[in-house]
């Protein structure tokens, strides 16, 4: 446990600072290392994924709320159409860890790799954003595609950024305020999926010590410590590293990744 609270401890270091330098967030990375770390100390391969992901997603929780509140300072947060599709987010969040109780390991973590690969080529090849000021669609569609958003979100154990913006863009959004909703978002996805996966995984049997539910402790404190001081670091390489470059050489990594996991 302490061997995987100090590996934590780098991983949360890399993963603040791969957040801030390439604005990643940090699930795509933390849950393929937890599903290396993890099976160190006894979590055994039918409840892995789930952990990992949960773990993950918990993770998310305080660098989510120090960006949203950051967005809200400069005025990038839409809270009109945010109060619209926020009940929509909080109740496809809860249903993600009930959901993730119901699919096997194996199933959960080739329906990752396959994400996180197309997360990838998200990153080579961004979506085309939408004429800007078009008129919104209606609440209810609004309403259900939020749902959709937390569940995929919560479920791969991510913020949800990385399906909001291109969404939000379509929509008409300007750029700024997308990526404001998406951080405010994120809060909320990854505070009631972490929630969900709690009281999901409460009665689960062959839980090693240590766990809430699926969220395993030692590694949330982990990766947290390091990885909100990281951040700003890696903002700050940021204005002099080669970004467009790693990006595409992180996005091959990730392809990689994504192949080697369905595999596994």
């Amino acid at each position: 446990m302490v061997l995987v609270f100090i590996s934590c401890l780098a991983l949360g270091a890399f993963i603040g600072f791969m957040a801030g330098l390439l604005g990643i967030g940090g699930g795509v990375i933390a849950v393929p290392a937890l599903l290396i770390l993890l099976p160190s100390i006894g979590f055994s391969s039918d409840i892995l994924p789930h952990v990992a992901i949960a773990t993950s997603l918990a993770a998310i929780i305080l660098t989510s709320l120090s960006s949203a509140q950051a967005h809200h300072r400069r005025g990038n947060i839409p809270w009109p159409i945010f109060t619209t599709m926020l009940p929509g987010l909080i109740l496809g969040s809860i249903c993600s860890g009930f959901i993730a109780k119901m699919i096997s390991a194996e199933q959960l973590q080739q329906i990752f790799a396959f994400f996180i690969i197309l997360m990838a080529i998200q990153m080579v090849f961004p979506f085309r954003v939408a004429a800007e000021n078009k008129p919104l669609p209606s609440t209810l569609f609004l309403f259900l595609t939020s749902v959709i958003i937390a569940i995929i979100a919560a479920l791969m154990g991510i913020g949800g950024g990385i399906l909001l913006i291109p969404f939000l863009s379509w929509c008409g959004l300007q750029m700024r305020n997308a990526i404001g909703f998406s951080s405010a978002s994120g809060l909320f996805i990854s505070l009631f999926g972490s929630l969900g996966y709690v009281v999901a995984g409460w009665q689960v049997s062959g839980l090693p010590s240590g766990t809430l539910g699926y969220v395993y402790l030692p590694a949330l404190l982990g990766i947290v410590i390091t990885s909100v001081l990281m951040a700003p670091l890696g903002v700050r390489a940021a204005t002099h590293w080669p970004t467009p470059i790693l990006k595409r050489v992180f996005a091959l990594l990730l392809i990689v990744t994504g192949i080697k996991l369905a595999l596994t």
